[in-house]
């Protein structure tokens, strides 16, 4: 038996993740499509596909014919969208999993915290750099304390819509808190980059975490076991080239570490790259197929309440 999924907003990120619920899951079905500009394509797609769709938002959803049947709620707007969407749709008991930095609800990163938030009413997917660069920072913190983490993620500009334009602040707040809540650092930074290179580049990220003495080996291990979990359901997911760790001065590290600066012996640093599957986006976008696939994962969790039933 399935569980039927309506997604809000019929952008770039909204379409990839409707073609991704048709074609990838067993678990979900699309019952609507809902966007606000009756000209999108996501809302042209989804009605070739006979999948009901309205332009009113989510007024229009709450409206449609078999609301009452739709269990889950996608929603790929804004931050500021979600938190009006959410106290719209609060009264009728929907499951909502937010892929935008609204961070109204507890942070998931699939490989990190899958099954912690399972009862949560409104679970937020962080950002994009956040589901690819968080994984490593808790691959590190697993191993050892890292007192700092700060994470750069250049992404092409031809795959940063409205929606992404409009978030840049809080897309650089909400990543930076969720490096310390879910990847364990004491202090994080996030940095995104806006690439306008012709042709567009995939999306690529750095992770640098500073820690005390540590066994490099292990960490070596522990972060190649981590991006092949990532991989499991994001299969563009990939380092570009092996993990480096440089000596660092501790004193030099004092104006931004303070006290904590005197433990720290190495700066570790991972060079990721993210190549999307091409559901619906090109391949250089992997910044929205990696949000996508990570909401997907998480949408089919959700819905069977066990792992099991999802796909890897």
């Amino acid at each position: 038996m399935t569980t039927k999924v309506a997604v809000i907003g019929s952008g770039n990120i909204g379409t990839d993740l409707m073609f991704k619920i048709i074609r990838r899951s067993t678990v979900l079905e699309m019952a609507a499509m809902v966007g606000i500009d009756p000209q999108s394509d996501g809302l042209a797609r989804a009605s070739r596909l006979s999948i009901p769709v309205t332009s009113d938002g989510v007024k229009g959803l709450i409206a449609m014919p078999g609301f009452d049947e739709i269990g889950i709620v996608f929603d790929a707007t804004s931050a500021r969208g979600h938190l009006e969407n959410a106290q719209a749709l609060a009264p009728f008991g929907k499951r909502l999993i937010d892929l935008t930095p609204a961070a109204s609800g507890p942070f998931v990163v699939p490989p990190v915290n899958l099954t912690q938030h399972l009862d949560a009413p409104d679970i937020n997917m962080v950002t994009c750099g956040g589901q690819a660069t968080i994984p490593i920072v808790a691959a590190v913190s697993r191993v050892t304390p890292v007192p700092y983490a700060e994470i750069v993620a250049s992404v092409s500009s031809r795959s940063a819509g409205p929606g992404t334009r409009a978030n840049i602040d809080e897309f650089t707040e909400t990543t930076a808190h969720a490096v310390e809540n879910v990847g364990g650092a004491v202090r994080g930074k996030a940095i995104i980059i806006l690439n306008p290179a012709d042709p567009p580049l995939i999306m690529r990220d750095t992770v640098y975490c500073l820690t005390g003495d540590v066994d490099h080996d292990a960490v070596r291990e522990s972060i190649t076991r981590m991006v092949a979990d990532v991989a499991q359901y994001v299969p563009g997911y990939r380092l570009k080239q092996k993990v480096q760790f440089a000596a660092v001065d501790p004193a030099a590290l004092t104006p931004l570490l303070g006290d904590a600066a005197a433990g720290v012996r190495w700066k570790i640093s991972t060079f990721l790259e993210v190549e999307g599957a091409a559901d619906y986006l090109p391949p250089y976008a992997g910044n929205l197929d990696i949000m996508t696939a990570a909401a997907l994962r998480v949408g089919e969790l959700v819905a069977t309440g066990t792992t099991s039933g999802a796909r890897p």
